[in-house]
Parts: structure tokens; C-alpha cells; sequence
């Protein structure tokens, strides 16, 4: 969609309703940064493999980013549904499995390096050149990364996802579309009742609760609207002081 003398519409540009991709979006950090962009008036195109609790106001494309040719299908229609362009994709989906070294499941780490990362790969790729100049790039990652007793699958693809995005960063500054993470400490979804994590249990942060996703959420959008312009290639992790331990 062009404008006079050729401009693209990007964020911030209030001719038309912006419109994001989600992944995720059913529930968890993907439902909430949902909710947040529709709230601002965005209109979001949420990836997941249910609608779960996405709102009906929201476009639902059914997605599972651990299968290569759901993710592409889900790829194609997102395709047809904005060929006017998207101003944001942000990467939400995830999953956790724990597991201490020398008793790994295999099929574990490659389906989360699946969800992920690939998935993070297939989407953005895909959708890339309908994202405007000035377009946004967001990809959920987690403090875990750092490296976490129990989670060291886990945390090697989220550890990735920061490498990949700062890589993405330098390839798109030409275009001022920006790429970074966001990567939440102990946050109140559903995947930590998951028992797929149970042997590692969440560790409540230096402040004293957990992160709620809209403050995830926030954070997220942050990044999407003008306030965003100038930050690209960064981790902004939101983690209650945990990381001071």
C-alpha cells in the first residue's frame, strides 16, 4: 500500500488501521500482546494452533510452528489476507520442557528449537517484504537464556533468538525496520503449571511477584509504536530483578 510520492505507511501512521501478525496469540504473552495491540487500535492476525481466547475482533489463522508445512500454509494465508502490508510481526509462541544434562529428551529440544526459532524463521521470512520501511520485528525470548540449571534446551533457543534478531537488526537498518527481544523472567501463564517444567519450579523475582504478560505486553508495544524508532538489535529483558541473583 502506497501513499503520495510512493511513502508506505509504517507505525505510527495513523491513515490506517496498522495491522500485526502474532504468534501465540491463543494465550499466554502471545493473548496478551493481542489484546494490547487491539486495544490501541491495531489490527492483529493471530498464528496458534486454536483461537483459544484470541477476541473475535482479531483475525485467527490456524498454525502449528512445529509443523514446517502448517507454519508455511499459515504463511500463505497471512499473505492473502494483508496484501497491503504488515506493519509488525511479533514472535510469541513458545513451549517449555525441562531436563537435566544427561537425561535429555532429544524430541524435546527439537521441537521447542521448532517452535522457536525455525518457526521465528519461517514467519519472518515469509512476511518480510510486506513489512513497510520503518516496520517492527519483535521476538519473545526469555532471561533464561543466560543459562538456567534444568533448562539448557530451553534456553539454547531462546539464547538464539537474540543472535538472530541482532543479525536481522544490522540487515534491516537500511529500511529503519527494527528487530529485538523481549525477554520476560517468571511470568503468570499457564506454562508454569505445565508438567512438562516441572522439575523446575519458578522462583518468585526480587520484587516479590511474578511478571504479568500485559506488563510483557507493554513493553512490546513499546517497541511497535514511534517510541520504538531508535531501538533495534537490543534485549530488553523484564524480569522483576531476578537477574540480580
Amino acid at each position: 500500500m502506497t501513499g503520495p510520492e510512493g511513502h508506505r505507511p509504517g507505525p505510527g501512521d495513523d491513515r490506517r488501521t496498522r495491522r500485526a501478525v502474532v504468534t501465540g496469540a491463543s494465550s499466554g504473552i502471545g493473548l496478551a500482546v493481542a489484546e494490547d495491540l487491539l486495544a490501541g487500535g491495531w489490527h492483529v492476525i493471530g498464528l496458534s494452533r486454536s483461537r483459544g481466547a484470541l477476541p473475535a475482533s482479531a483475525t485467527w489463522v490456524p498454525c502449528d510452528l512445529a509443523d514446517q508445512a502448517s507454519a508455511a500454509r499459515a504463511v500463505r494465508d497471512v499473505r492473502e489476507l494483508s496484501a497491503q502490508g504488515v506493519d509488525a510481526v511479533v514472535h510469541a509462541a513458545g513451549l517449555q520442557h525441562t531436563g537435566r544434562v544427561g537425561e535429555l529428551a532429544p524430541g524435546h529440544g527439537e521441537r521447542m528449537w521448532a517452535v522457536h526459532v525455525r518457526g521465528a524463521e519461517l514467519v519472518v521470512d515469509g512476511l518480510l517484504d510486506l513489512v513497510p520501511d520503518g516496520g517492527r520485528v519483535v521476538l519473545v525470548g526469555s532471561r533464561t537464556m543466560v543459562g538456567v540449571p534444568g533448562k539448557s534446551q530451553y534456553a539454547a533457543t531462546k539464547a538464539a533468538l537474540a543472535a538472530m534478531a541482532r543479525a536481522w537488526a544490522g540487515e534491516l537498518a537500511p529500511r529503519r525496520v527494527t528487530v529485538n527481544v523481549v525477554a520476560p523472567g517468571p511470568t503468570r501463564t499457564a506454562m508454569l503449571d505445565d508438567p512438562n517444567r516441572a522439575t523446575v519450579p519458578p522462583v518468585v523475582p526480587a520484587l516479590g511477584r511474578l511478571v504479568e504478560p500485559a506488563e510483557v505486553a507493554a513493553l512490546t508495544r513499546f517497541l511497535l509504536e514511534p517510541s520504538g524508532a531508535m531501538i533495534t538489535g537490543q534485549t530488553l529483558v523484564i524480569c522483576g530483578g531476578a537477574s540480580l541473583a
